[in-house]
Parts: structure tokens; sequence; C-alpha cells
């Protein structure tokens, strides 16, 4: 019962976020400092959020579109 609730509940909600999110960031690319890696660095968001500062900045910039 419970991997039918990872499957079909948890499972759907966590790629909604990391493609919400994803696309939120590749829509506000031109907002962040960076010049290069635009796919490599939206496809990895999660995990350059969590180690580099820098990055969440940029991110935080990229999803406000400021």
């Amino acid at each position: 019962m419970l991997l039918l609730v990872l499957r079909f509940v948890v499972t759907p909600i966590v790629l909604g976020i990391y493609f919400y999110f994803g696309s939120k960031f590749w829509s506000g690319f031109r907002q962040t400092n960076f010049t290069s890696g635009r796919i490599l660095l939206t496809l990895l968001w999660p995990a350059c959020f969590v180690i580099n500062s820098a990055y969440r900045r940029n991110f935080r910039k990229a999803l406000r579109g400021q």
C-alpha cells in the first residue's frame, strides 16, 4: 500500500516541483550572472541549489525575474 502511495502520489508531486522550478529558472536565465551552461544548470538545479550559495542567489533572481 505504501509503495502505491509513493508511486502514484509522491512521485508525480516531486516531478511536478522539479519541472516547475526548472522551467521558471530556464525562462529567467537571462537575469542571472551565468553566461553559459543553461541546459546543465537547469537540469541539475536541485543539487546546485543545495550545494552552492552563489547558485541559490542566481536561482532566486531567475525566479523573480529581477
